[in-house]
């Protein structure tokens, strides 16, 4: 069946970014380094996640809520992302902009919202 696009910007870039980062994922793994990729795939993931749960969201408050986790686990892939790239190998250049790029989209949108 697979992912359906939804038209909704937001959502389907993070849904797309959390792809990436499954598969680098796999990558950092093939490399034993399966603690940093625990740590990456949890808040890679968990941006497109929230990001789907703050469209179902009851008020204004609550879609928000859910954007601001989103924006926190966004800030902590890139964290994850710029130590990985420190210390362990080179990340796929995209991986940085489009993790720089839902970041100030998640800003965006919260503000304005």
């Amino acid at each position: 069946m697979g992912y359906k696009k939804r038209n909704n910007v937001i959502v389907d870039k993070s849904f797309y970014f959390s792809c990436d980062i499954v598969n680098f994922c796999k990558e950092l793994k093939k490399k034993n380094e399966y603690e940093i990729a625990s740590q990456l795939i949890r808040s890679g993931t968990s941006i497109g996640a929230n990001v789907r749960e703050s469209q179902r969201g009851v008020s204004t408050k609550d879609f928000k809520n859910k954007l601001g986790i989103a924006l926190k686990e966004a800030d902590e892939t890139s964290f994850w992302l710029d130590v990985i790239e420190e210390t362990t190998m080179e990340i796929p250049n995209d991986l940085n902009k489009k993790c720089e790029e839902l970041i100030k989209l998640l800003v965006s949108i919260i503000k304005n919202s």
